[in-house]
């Protein structure tokens, strides 16, 4: 199996783990919104937008580059 590979599952285990001990609820506050939600949602929820953001800011700086 290749690291890369091995590492993802890895890292997608420990984020398993996570989520399932977190389950209670949280508030969430932005500015003068409040939000309560699970931490079952905003565990995978803030590990996504974070996935896709340095996925995006890692590809600007491969473009300039032939």
């Amino acid at each position: 199996m290749k690291p890369k590979v091995l590492g993802l599952l890895v890292l997608l285990a420990l984020l398993a783990i996570v989520i399932f001990q977190n389950t209670q609820e949280v508030v969430f506050r932005i500015f003068l919104w409040k939000i309560s939600m699970s931490q079952v949602i905003l565990v995978p929820l803030a590990a996504l937008l974070g996935f896709f953001f340095g996925y995006f800011v890692g590809r600007s700086g491969k473009s300039g580059k032939k």
